[in-house]
């Protein structure tokens, strides 16, 4: 089962993105900010990653920077609510750049593409 962490401070985002999730078959975790996913990403094995931009303590761009260095095969799908930061060339290291939207249809579509080869 293809594990994915889910990264946002707002917790009715998490809980809804986990639930959806795991509907999908996937094993989920959780980070509420991008220190706690650095940290899971360090001691977990982690196949993709759905990263917020804007948090309050450390911001899904620093983040994303971070997590390519500590894995650089690491699949990861921004999830912002901002259009506006897709065109910052640090939003370039991620896979896919998808707008939050209440439907997360694009999301799964994404996430799907980046772990089809990998289901097995």
């Amino acid at each position: 089962m293809k594990k994915i962490l889910v990264v946002d401070d707002e917790p009715d985002i998490r809980r809804l993105y986990s639930s959806e999730l795991k509907d999908e078959g996937y094993n989920v975790r959780l980070a509420s900010d991008g220190e706690e996913a650095e940290e899971i990403v360090n001691s977990e094995d982690v196949d993709l990653v759905v990263l917020d931009i804007k948090m309050q303590r450390k911001d899904g761009l620093s983040t994303l920077t971070q997590l390519k260095r500590i894995r650089k095969d690491l699949r990861v799908v921004l999830n912002s609510a901002y259009p506006t930061f897709k065109s910052d060339f640090q939003s370039w290291l991620a896979d896919f750049y998808v707008v939050k939207s209440s439907n997360l249809d694009e999301l799964k579509k994404r996430i799907n593409q980046l772990l089809k080869y990998d289901k097995g």
